[in-house]
């Protein structure tokens, strides 16, 4: 009994060892087939993957994958602002203007007196104002180049005219006489100038040497940017841009179209 019992074990544990390499070749099988079906179904995405960017859009050579990948949030979010070319906040209050008090149109320009392109754009100006007359009102906001060294100043030379009635005046002269390499608008010259238009020179002078509307100066330009102005000139005509030194005709369909506008 003895050595059936022992014989007995024996053939169990044989049972069991059988039961044991067929589990294991269950657990291989489902592995090997889990593998399988993880690759097929990573070539499948990468095929997918590989149409996708087949059929995306292409942007000319070197901007298919930009054309493609997600905007950046601050360009979408300035796209609208770009399309509309609108200036959201433009304070003229107490401003000097040239031009009619009740005039339809009012037309801002953001401005640099050492810029050749606003030097270019001055005849426009005249123009603009000789032709259309009640009909425009004209305001002139600093926007001062950092690459201009002469251009702070000036605008402060202006703002300083401005205190004894003459900025107008100071203003054609600035854009007559200055050039852009700065020449024409150093210290020296602003204070001539103010000399030549008999302002009161000692207290033009000492408004020019104090730095009393630097931060004038600055704060206009720091409007001009929250508005989109990166270069100059940029012109607002009933809040719309106008960007660069364009032709009278460019800038006399804008002016048409908000009279017609305004009614």
């Amino acid at each position: 009994m003895s050595e059936g019992h022992k014989s007995g074990s024996v053939g169990g544990t044989g049972g069991a060892e059988a039961h044991y390499v067929v589990g294991i070749a269950i657990i291989l099988a489902a592995l090997l087939i889990s593998a399988t079906v993880y690759i097929s179904l990573s070539s499948i995405s990468t095929t997918i993957g590989n149409l996708k960017l087949s059929a995306a859009p292409s942007a000319g050579a070197g901007g298919g994958q930009q054309a493609a990948a997600q905007p950046n949030p601050q360009a979408k979010a300035a796209q609208p602002q770009q399309q509309q070319q609108q200036a959201a906040n433009i304070n003229l209050q107490g401003l000097p203007f040239q031009g009619a008090a009740n005039a339809k149109v009012v037309v801002v320009e953001y401005s640099d007196f050492q810029c050749s392109f606003c030097k270019k754009a001055y005849p426009t100006v005249k123009q603009l104002l000789s032709e259309y007359g009640d009909k425009v009102k004209f305001y002139y906001k600093h926007f001062p180049l950092g690459f201009h060294q002469n251009a702070q100043k000036a605008g402060e030379a202006f703002e300083c005219a401005v205190e004894q009635n003459k900025g107008w005046e100071y203003h054609d002269v600035l854009f007559e006489k200055g050039n852009g390499d700065g020449s024409g608008l150093n210290v020296a010259d602003l204070k001539k100038y103010a000399a030549d238009l008999k302002l009161d020179t000692a207290k033009f002078n000492s408004c020019l040497d104090s730095g009393k509307y630097a931060s004038k100066v600055q704060s206009d330009m720091a409007e001009g940017s929250a508005n989109g102005v990166s270069g100059t000139p940029t012109f607002f005509i009933n809040g719309q841009a106008v960007v660069g030194a364009q032709p009278y005709a460019s800038i006399k369909s804008v002016v048409d179209a908000k009279l017609a506008a305004a009614g």
